[in-house]
C-alpha cells in the first residue's frame, strides 16, 4: 500500500489538473457558443444558396464550363479539416479515420490539402502529398481562407491537375455529437435541393449561363466556409465535453485516493495504539 505522503502528493497533483481541466472547459464553453452561433447563422444562407444554385443549373440546361467538366479521376484532391490542437476526445481521430480509409479505396493519384496541423502531421507522416497547408486559422474562421482555398483548388481543376475535389470535415450536430462528412466539390454538381421547384428568375446580365458561371465560385466558396465553420463549432464542442469528463475523472480519483489516504491512516494510528497497549501491558 503507498504510503502517506505518496497518497497526499497523489492528491494534491490530481486536484491541479482538475483545476486546469476546469479552467479549459469554461474557456472552451465560452468558444463553443461563439462558434455554434457563427454556424448556425450561416446555415440558412448556404442552403439557399444550394436552392438558387440548383434551380440555376436547371434552368441553364446544358452548360460548357470548366468547374463542371467531367474527366477520369485518376488525380484527386481531398480537403481534409481537423483542429490544430488536440484534447478535444476523438474529433480529429475521427476526421482523419474516415479520410484514411477513403484515400485507400481510392485509385490514382492522390492530393491533400490539409487545414489543420492534425491533418498535415498526419498525412505528411503516412506520405501523401501535400499541395496546400493551412494551420494556426485561429478561432475566428475568415471567409477570406476559403476564397483563397477555393482559388487554388479552381485553378488546378481548370488547369486539369486535379480531376475530382472533395472535403472532409466534421459537421456540428450538436453539443455531443460531430458528424464526420464526405462532400464532393468537383466537378460541381447541381445540388439536388432547388431542382424540384422551378422558379422563373428574370436574369441578370444576359443568361442563366452566365449567372451561372459567376454563381459557381461563389456556391464552393461558400461550401468550404461553411465546412471550417462546422469543424470549428465541433472542435469547441468536442474539447468542452472531453474537459468536462475528465474534470469528472479527477473528482472520481481524488474521492478513492482520499479514501485509500483515511484507510492508511487509521491502520497506522490502530498500529500505534496496538503498541502502546502491548507496551503498557509489558510494564505490568
Amino acid at each position: 500500500m503507498a504510503s502517506l505522503r505518496d497518497l497526499r502528493r497523489r492528491i494534491k497533483s490530481t486536484g491541479n489538473m482538475q483545476k486546469i481541466t476546469k479552467a479549459m472547459k469554461a474557456v472552451s464553453a465560452a468558444k463553443m457558443r461563439k462558434a455554434q452561433e457563427a454556424v448556425l447563422s450561416a446555415r440558412p444562407y448556404a442552403k439557399r444558396m444550394r436552392g438558387v444554385m440548383g434551380r440555376v443549373a436547371a434552368a441553364s440546361g446544358s452548360v460548357n464550363h470548366p468547374l463542371l467538366a467531367v474527366r477520369e479521376p485518376n488525380k484527386v484532391a481531398y480537403i481534409v479539416i481537423t483542429a490544430d490542437r488536440g484534447l478535444c476526445g476523438g474529433f480529429n481521430s475521427n476526421v482523419i479515420k474516415m479520410a484514411a480509409q477513403t484515400l485507400k479505396n481510392t485509385s490514382g493519384e492522390i492530393s491533400i490539402i490539409a487545414v489543420g496541423r492534425k491533418a498535415r502531421d498526419f498525412f505528411k507522416k503516412a506520405g501523401y502529398k501535400i499541395d496546400m497547408e493551412y494551420v494556426g486559422l485561429g478561432d475566428d474562421i475568415k471567409y477570406s481562407t476559403a476564397r483563397e482555398i477555393n482559388s487554388n483548388i479552381v485553378n488546378k481543376y481548370s488547369a486539369e491537375e486535379y480531376d475530382a475535389v472533395y472535403i472532409i470535415y466534421s459537421q456540428f450536430v450538436n453539443v455531443l455529437v460531430q458528424k464526420p462528412v464526405l462532400i464532393k466539390l468537383l466537378p460541381a454538381e447541381a445540388p439536388e435541393e432547388g431542382q424540384a421547384k422551378q422558379v422563373n428568375y428574370i436574369f441578370e446580365p444576359d443568361s442563366p449561363k452566365e449567372v451561372l458561371a459567376e454563381l459557381l465560385p461563389r456556391y464552393l466558396e461558400n461550401a468550404i466556409y461553411q465546412g471550417l465553420l462546422e469543424s470549428k463549432a465541433g472542435e469547441q464542442s468536442a474539447r468542452m465535453t472531453a474537459m468536462e469528463n475528465s474534470t469528472k475523472s479527477a473528482s472520481d480519483i481524488i474521492d478513492s485516493l482520499t479514501l485509500s489516504m483515511n484507510r492508511a491512516r487509521q491502520a497506522a494510528i490502530t498500529s500505534e495504539i496496538s503498541e502502546i497497549v502491548g507496551g503498557a501491558a509489558a510494564l505490568e
